[in-house]
């Protein structure tokens, strides 16, 4: 059922929205020099790995700098990208991994392999479930940049505090999964990005 929710929803969601993404594109070609979208490796279902897509929200190169974003006004990020991020514009690329597999539209957010490796063995049960666009974690964690920006080292501050918080919230998801809370934390995350 939650398969099947997720290709009608992600479906309609592209076909809907698509004048408005190629106005994105638009905007990203036209403000920055660079590709449209974003493709990163990232860890999925079963401790696969999958290409993630996203619209590109910073200069060329940037990922050689750190994977990390830190602070709201990160000098990597463009113009555009900068309102992109803000209203999580550019996750919606994520629709077509909803699409064609490699994730849901609700489930733990996957993460670069470089921390997946740091899982202890309770922690990799997240990776029983496929990845998903949102997830309690992200709600909890909406301005995680700007947490990061205000620590003095941000990476250990991810390490040691950040990411076994969100861990622990996924965990306790997927110990009951239904599509009553999925349509819980659509509405809250539809809700926070526009402020309701």
């Amino acid at each position: 059922m939650k398969r099947l929710f997720d290709i009608i929803f992600s479906a309609t969601a592209l076909l809907l929205f698509s004048p408005f993404f190629i106005l994105i594109c638009l905007l990203i070609v036209l403000s920055s020099k660079g590709g449209i979208f974003f493709r990163q490796v990232r860890v999925g279902k079963d401790n696969r790995d999958f290409k993630i897509y996203k619209f590109r929200t910073m200069k060329p190169d940037s990922e050689k700098m750190g994977q990390l974003t830190v602070g709201a006004k990160d000098n990597r990020i463009t113009k555009i990208g900068y309102y992109l991020r803000k209203f999580k514009m550019d996750e919606v690329p994520q629709l077509i991994n909803v699409l064609i597999g490699d994730m849901s539209v609700v489930g733990p957010r996957p993460e670069v392999r470089k921390y997946v490796n740091m899982y202890n063995e309770e922690q990799m049960k997240v990776l029983s479930v496929r990845p998903g666009m949102t997830d309690f974690a992200s709600l909890k964690y909406f301005n995680e940049n700007e947490v990061l920006g205000k620590s003095t080292n941000p990476e250990k501050t991810y390490i040691e505090e950040v990411m076994p918080e969100k861990l622990r919230i996924n965990l306790e998801y997927i110990s009951n999964p239904t599509l009553t809370t999925d349509f819980k934390v659509i509405a809250k995350t539809i809700f926070r990005i526009f402020g309701i």
